[in-house]
């Protein structure tokens, strides 16, 4: 299938590494420019070599962190000066640290909301203008399965990964009459560095060894596996594409059927 993205400018954030940079490889293979970030210049930097290398979509990348105050002012400038404008939005964040509700303090609670909901939105309102212009853009925001079914010990994503549900169902009905498609994708357990620094931790805290962590947690999955970060980056690239033209203020999961919600 022709995703119709050839030449499309793509912003990818947290693409340092996992999902993101997945994401990023996929909408450069389909041929679209891709600006990568994150807080690892020489992971960026070796990301982009290895996509501009393929031939195909044009890399490059802006160091951004988005914990920090002026990351929106730096990703916009980003986008005028690397890319020329802007098609295609993937919101990403790397995951907040495991705990209960009881270890949610104050000034953690505003730290992580600040990087994972607050920023994203910042952001995308400062670049929607240039999609509306154009009539032609795609908002992806990738947030967590907890969305739908809270997860045990993740009690900070569970409460803030929500958020970009509601918001992104209200911004699709905004803009869909503008060309504009908004989506929200659900990882499940994808075999990320994250996923396995979430199994070391459960092992630890259980007495268990890293291998039973993993085999409980695959044999609770339909499919009967983690996912790979090709699979999920994907599904990430048809939302982004001109098929996906017609889909729209969805919520898709792409977790081996791991959720038992309808």
């Amino acid at each position: 299938m022709d995703l119709g993205i050839s030449k499309k400018r793509a912003l990818v954030l947290a693409s340092s590494r996992g999902l993101g940079r997945a994401i990023a490889v996929a909408l450069a293979r389909e041929g679209a420019d891709v600006l990568l970030c994150g807080r690892n210049a020489e992971e960026l930097s070796a990301n982009c070599a290895a996509i501009n290398a393929e031939g195909l979509g044009r890399a490059d990348f802006v160091p951004a962190d988005l914990f920090e105050a002026d990351v929106v002012e730096r990703l916009v400038t980003g986008v005028a000066e690397k890319l020329g404008g802007i098609d295609i939005l993937v919101n990403n964040s790397g995951g907040p640290t495991p705990g209960s509700t009881e270890d949610m303090t104050p000034e953690t609670l505003q730290t992580y909301f600040n990087a994972m909901v607050l920023r994203l939105i910042t952001l995308t309102n400062r670049l929607l203008p240039q999609m509306k212009s154009q009539g032609w853009g795609r908002i992806l925001t990738v947030a967590s399965s907890g969305v739908i079914e809270p997860i045990p010990g993740l009690a900070l994503s569970n409460t803030l990964r929500p958020a970009l549900a509601g918001w992104s169902k209200t911004l699709a009905s905004e803009v869909a009459a503008q060309g504009i498609t908004a989506n929200l994708l659900l990882p499940g357990s994808i075999l990320t560095d994250r996923l396995k620094s979430l199994d070391a931790a459960a092992a630890k805290r259980s007495g268990r060894t890293l291998e039973e962590i993993a085999a409980a947690s695959e044999a609770a999955i339909p499919a009967g596996r983690y996912g790979t970060v090709e699979e999920f980056a994907a599904t990430a690239a048809f939302l982004c594409s001109q098929p996906a033209s017609y889909v729209t203020g969805s919520i898709i999961r792409c977790d081996g059927g791991a959720a038992r919600s309808v």
